[in-house]
């Protein structure tokens, strides 16, 4: 006779069983073959195909050429070979300069979705990273009339950027562009300005134990992730970070029971809305606007009542001032909503 106490124990594990097997872990290294210089599009040939519910560790490039790091200061033994490899071999370039890798193609997903990619941990790949600044690029370009590099040390030991002696800068890594294709009207744009599709970012709070919620334009979304950051302070003023190699562990969610215009973030303690635009006050009304209409639909308040709370409880930060498009983002703490559902 069948034992009915373990079939029946069967039957429940068998959904959390499937689960599990369904669920896979991939590596994706920063190759010639596996990267995306400067662009995100709808046509773009994917280098890896991934099912929702997947994870990735995903490895990125520091976004400097490896004359531009000895010019700076860096020992040429230190530059990374798959970055001179990239250097080499890549010919399909622009119109922006990141070096991102992907893209990647999410099973399932398509135009009108959201893709959830959840930061389960983040790590600087090389022991350095660089910052710099030139006469035409950055917030105020017009006070300098020469442009600096600078290699600064990382200690992963002590998680602090040796910038001079003196001062060390707390590390929070994080990827300053984590993208998807745009609408495929928009064709092959520039990796330097934020988007509708997420993409430079240069949000500092999305670090490990957070969560990106990305709009989808196109099928299978084609997540392209790189401009790793070893820290940057709010507003990246003179166009860089702490610019460095990163690989990051993400695991990417479909989720067809959410529909959003813009990219939306969750941190532990709150949520982030963000506005993004070429003028500053349109940006920060695009992110007071994004504020209101989450509290509205997932907090129920009215209109009238959303825009006070915004007023008086939500932190609106400069995220990004330079690459011609500049973001604000809101800060939306969790802990002033005490009644749980």
């Amino acid at each position: 006779m069948p034992n009915n106490r373990l079939l029946l124990t069967l039957a429940c594990l068998a959904p959390a069983l499937a689960s599990a097997q369904q669920s896979r872990s991939y590596n994706l290294a920063a190759t010639p073959s596996t990267v995306a210089w400067g662009y995100y599009w709808s046509q773009a040939t994917p280098v890896l195909r991934i099912r929702s519910g997947d994870r990735v560790t995903v490895h990125t490039m520091i976004t400097n050429s490896p004359t531009g790091l000895v010019r700076a200061g860096l020992d040429s033994t230190r530059v990374q070979q798959s970055l001179r490899d990239i250097y080499k071999d890549v010919t399909n370039k622009g119109p922006g300069g990141h070096i991102l890798t992907g893209p990647i193609y999410v099973e399932g997903a398509d135009s009108g979705d959201v893709l959830e990619v959840r930061f389960i941990s983040m790590h600087p790949e090389i022991g350095y990273a660089y910052n710099s600044f030139g006469t035409r690029s950055g917030f105020i370009p017009e006070d300098f009339t020469a442009g600096k590099s600078r290699i600064v040390p990382l200690d992963t030991l002590r998680n602090v950027a040796h910038f001079a002696d003196g001062i060390d800068i707390p590390m929070h890594p994080f990827f300053g562009s984590v993208g998807v294709a745009p609408p495929a009207a928009m064709g092959r744009i520039s990796s330097a300005p934020p988007g509708i599709h997420a993409g430079n970012l240069d949000n500092k709070d999305l670090i490990a134990g957070t969560t990106l919620f990305i709009p989808v334009w196109v099928p299978g979304a084609l997540l392209e992730i790189g401009d790793g950051h070893a820290g940057q302070g709010n507003g990246e003023v003179d166009i860089t970070a702490l610019e460095t190699s990163l690989r990051g562990t993400i695991q990417v969610i479909v989720r067809k029971d959410l529909h959003l215009s813009w990219p939306r973030a969750e941190t532990p303690t709150h949520w982030i809305v963000m506005g993004i635009d070429s003028n500053l006050v349109t940006a920060a009304k695009n992110a007071v606007r994004q504020a209101i209409d989450f509290l509205v639909t997932e907090k129920h308040l009215t209109r009238e009542d959303a825009y006070m709370l915004s007023s008086v409880a939500v932190d609106f930060n400069i995220t990004e001032l330079v690459h011609g498009t500049v973001g604000v983002h809101g800060l939306i703490p969790k802990s002033i909503f005490t009644k749980r559902p």
